[in-house]
């Protein structure tokens, strides 16, 4: 059914009033709601200051689709509310959880942890985001559905991230989201910003008159119905409601300046003296009303006949136009209920939250009956700090780290002794930086310093402060914080302590060391201080001995350990059985680093792959999103650029969604390999720029790796060498390894011996220590660039034979060109030509471009001329179109690749429908049939 134009001019009712001269707005939905019945998705945010006219425009929006066939749920943010997690997310997705048997195994137990109806591990707030998404493009499969969400600024924290998640991932389902917010300054409406929005203004003048006329009966004086317009400013609820409130006189022939007071303040004043001039039972109903944010009739009633209220109080209340109760309780406006409960006197305040928690279920709601009570006391009262602290536990369980935070922010509030408060402001504090929030963790901390705390207390302080700066900076100040509270927990927790050691090396690598001038040896030389492991050692025990000894006794002696604790995690794997440490995520992501230091390809290809599996599978975004990049840099480097290029692309879309700060270190790999020149010195400019500014000396010689590798690609090889040298001025760095290489090729195409032999004698010891295939391979490479006469040669085809049994088919294809070149050089052009043409095909084939057109001209100066890469059917897809081709490829089903990429079923299937057209192919079994591209 097609939608029709909507009618601008108002028909029936208060709120019908309201829409008058808003054709712009009305258009706008109307071609978001047509849309959807084309089959696509729809997003937008209507912004605007209180009275302006959201909420009217959100019912008609609601009338319009209901008529058009839509399946219409929706929600209201609730200031109250904003302590509970996933309150906002329950109220719209209940009527819907019929449908949600049809989801993942996964997404379903996410979604039963997060609304309390079910146990297990806390989700993600990105996977329940995933299983919200999932839902809603399950039930559109019926029909369109609009989700109207009013108030948007005053949901909780994590449902207004989630749904901001699913509006970002929403394409091609079925599927429009409407979201109001109260702009400006009101709640927290971050989550939001990006999305497509419509900011309502007020109303020119024309239509502020034909709006109050129509909301006024009584003939008004020219002079005050302009006086009255004036004051409204536009505002269609000030229009409605100002005369309401004016005493007669003033209608007759006067008005307050309009300066006096914003539009909304106004308005609320006006509320508040209609309210207070209501017999005093309907006040101190209206004040109960007002408390509870759920509009539970029924627990409105008990609760006013906990007070000795009867029913017939709210007869006043409804007459005024300020309340409706029949199955729920309505204000007429959300500025109704700001204006009753601020208007109270503190003490009706506590009387409405203490009748609200007497007759409140403790086991049916005991976080809402803890949140009453607390509101009802005064002063300190352990009992009802003791209640806020367990519904803390229980909001952490679901998943609800920024509730758990509210909670106990509040119960340290409440908490009479001293010591115990200030542990509770430190969980307050601990819960909101694992909500995101560093910034009021900083500012709670500064709360549980004035203590007092007991020793463990006191290092958990110190540690919490070393993670939030390394959070915020990442600067080479951390390490040292980091050790300093590992040094303190030794003694009091002795997991913790070595846990934390392992975390200030994890950080010395990324920094280079400490911010004194010492480097990782140390920091390393602190570690070696860490307790004993209180149990069996674990993979993540192994690996911090085996980097202590790393950087304490050298790269050789550190080797064996260091391989001992990789293959410790690539022995934990969490899909053969349930999961252990080195299947958590954030040990990977050091574990994996640590393959790459150690030359590992093996281990480094499948602790990468691992580590964004879980990240994927555990909806954790923030882990996912550098997962990403670094996954990409290992596929570079395997000669699958890409793979690398979707990976990318990937962690770009989900960083959009996440809103986490931009990560170059990918895109400059990526980048330089492909001999991107513009771009690579674009984005290496701005990353040193950006790391220098942090004394981050690990990024910044990765910065100058990635250089390295352009300009030798490109034959620029003093540039070349001038890169490697500053990526190589930091020996422990985790890309010195790779770093090597380049810096003895580039030495000795620039003849520059001396320097490549240097760097040879590096590498060839840490290739000795190392022992992988890899490693050896490179060094026989770097040998043989260096030597002359049949020992190059010998050196040569050694490199070949080792490193066609790695994973790293880009050096691979590389050491064919330097072969090839050496071989011309020594005029032996049919062999050349062999090994020339070798490199070219892989080279071009990868998308190596720059190393690609070496080995062109290499091949034309042998008289050959090089073949040009043919067009494969693939080149025609987007890079998401090749992502979802390569996963179905695999045999995967849409909901399967859906899971894996973040995006619904129908969208996958909405993809299929391109790639099938574009590569001429009508099933999916052609697509396995297909080349890689």
């Amino acid at each position: 059914m097609r939608i029709t134009a909507i009618d601008p001019a108002p028909t029936s009712g208060k709120d019908q009033t309201m829409l008058v001269g808003r054709r712009v707005e009305h258009e706008a939905v109307e071609r978001l709601l047509a849309r959807a019945q084309d089959g696509h998705s729809g997003v937008l945010v209507v912004r605007g200051e209180a009275g302006i006219g959201k909420t009217a425009l959100l019912q008609h929006v609601r009338e319009t689709a209901a008529a058009a066939g839509y399946r219409v749920e929706g929600a209201v943010g609730v200031e109250a509310e904003a302590g509970f997690a996933f309150a906002g997310l329950h109220q719209l997705c209940a009527p819907l959880l019929a449908r949600a048997a049809a989801l993942p195994e996964p997404q379903q137990a996410a979604l039963g942890v997060a609304f309390g109806m079910g146990e297990g591990a806390a989700p993600d707030r990105f996977l329940v985001g995933l299983a919200v998404l999932s839902l809603l493009a399950e039930v559109a499969e019926d029909g369109p559905l609009l989700c109207l969400v009013d108030d948007a600024q005053w949901l909780d924290q994590v449902s207004a991230q989630v749904l901001a998640f699913a509006a970002r991932r929403l394409a091609a389902d079925r599927v429009v989201l409407v979201f109001a917010l109260r702009d400006p300054g009101d709640g927290d409406a971050s989550a939001f910003v990006g999305l497509p929005d419509l900011r309502l203004v007020g109303l020119p003048d024309s239509d502020a008159q034909a709006l109050l006329a129509a909301a006024v009966r009584a003939p008004l004086d020219d002079a005050v119905r302009d006086r009255i317009v004036a004051e409204a400013r536009g505002n269609p609820l000030a229009l409605l409601e100002l005369p309401r409130g004016a005493p007669p006189v003033e209608l007759a022939g006067g008005f307050e300046l309009p300066d006096v007071l914003s539009v909304p303040r106004r308005v609320e004043n006006a509320f508040r003296r209609r309210a207070g001039s209501l017999p005093p039972d309907t006040q101190l109903l209206l004040v109960v009303a007002a408390a509870e944010p759920t509009g539970d009739a029924a627990l409105l009633w008990r609760a006013a006949a906990h007070l000795g209220i009867t029913r017939e109080a709210a007869a006043p209340a409804e007459a005024a136009g300020l309340l409706d109760v029949d199955t729920r309780v309505r204000f007429r406006h959300p500025l109704v209920r700001s204006a009753v409960y601020r208007a109270a006197a503190p003490p009706d305040q506590r009387r409405a939250h203490g009748a609200l928690a007497a007759v409140t279920d403790v086991q049916v709601d005991p976080d809402r009956r803890a949140w009453h009570r607390a509101q009802a006391v005064v002063g300190a009262d352990e009992e009802a700090a003791a209640e806020l602290e367990r519904s803390a536990g229980r909001a952490r369980a679901r998943g609800g780290w920024a509730a758990a935070a509210a909670f106990l922010q509040h119960a340290a509030e409440l908490t009479p002794d001293p010591a115990r408060r200030a542990g509770r402001a430190l969980e307050a504090a601990h819960a909101t930086h694992d909500a995101g929030a560093s910034e009021t963790a900083q500012e709670l901390l500064a709360v549980t310093a004035s203590g007092p705390l007991d020793a463990l207390g006191g290092a958990r302080l110190e540690l919490l402060r070393a993670r939030i700066a390394f959070h915020r900076t990442r600067g080479n100040e951390v390490p040292g914080m980091l050790l300093d509270a590992a040094k303190a927990l030794a003694p009091l927790d002795p997991a913790l302590s070595r846990e934390t050691y392992l975390h200030a090396l994890d950080a010395a690598i990324i920094t280079g060391g400490l911010g004194d001038g010492r480097g990782l040896s140390a920091v390393a030389e602190a570690a070696r201080a860490a307790p004993a492991p209180p149990g069996p050692p674990g993979p993540a025990d192994v690996l911090l001995d085996g980097l202590v000894t790393t950087f304490t006794h050298g790269y050789a002696a550190g080797a064996p350990e260091l391989r001992r604790a990789l293959e410790a995690f690539r022995a934990d794997d969490p899909s053969a059985g349930p999961p252990g440490e080195g299947g958590t995520p954030r040990w990977l992501w050091l574990a994996s680093r640590t393959a790459l230091r150690l030359f590992d390809d093996e281990l480094l290809y499948v602790l990468a792959h691992r580590h964004v599996r879980l990240a994927r599978d555990a909806g954790a975004l923030a882990t996912l999103v550098p997962a990403l990049p670094f996954l990409s840099s290992v596929s570079v480097l395997a000669g699958e650029l890409a793979r690398a290029t979707e990976l990318i692309a990937e962690e770009t879309a989900i960083r959009q969604v996440t809103g986490g700060v931009p990560l170059r270190v990918g895109r400059l790999v990526l980048a330089a390999w492909q001999g991107r020149e513009t771009e690579t010195v674009e984005i290496h400019a701005a990353a040193v720029q950006e790391v220098t500014a942090r004394g981050n000396r690990a990024e910044i010689a990765l910065a100058h790796l990635a250089r390295a590798v352009l300009q030798n690609g490109l034959g620029n090889y003093a540039a070349a060498l001038d890169a490697a040298e500053r990526a190589c001025a930091h020996p422990d760095a985790t890309h010195t390894n790779t770093a090597l290489p380049e810096l003895v090729e580039a030495a000795a195409r620039a003849e520059q011996p001396g320097r490549a032999t240097a760097g040879l004698e590096e590498l060839d010891l840490r290739a000795r220590a190392s022992g992988s295939r890899w490693a050896l391979g490179l060094a026989a490479r770097s040998r043989a660039l260096i030597s002359t006469g049949p020992a190059a040669e010998t050196h040569y085809r050694e490199a070949i034979e080792l490193l066609r049994a790695c994973r790293m088919a880009s050096y691979l294809a590389r050491t064919h060109l330097v072969y090839g070149e050496w071989l011309r050089r020594q005029g032996r052009r049919q062999d050349a030509r062999e090994q020339l043409r070798t490199a070219h095909e892989m080279l071009s084939g990868m998308g190596v471009e720059a190393f690609a057109a070496r080995a062109a001209r290499e091949l034309r100066a042998t008289g050959e001329h090089p073949r040009r890469r043919s067009a494969q059917p693939s080149d025609a897809l987007t890079v998401q179109e090749l992502q979802v081709a390569r996963l179905v490829a695999t045999g995967a089903t849409s909901r399967e690749v859906g899971a894996q990429l973040f995006l619904s079923p129908r969208t996958i299937e909405a993809h299929l429908r391109s790639i099938f057209r574009k590569l001429g192919i009508t099933s999916r079994r052609q697509l396995r049939d297909l080349p890689p591209p």
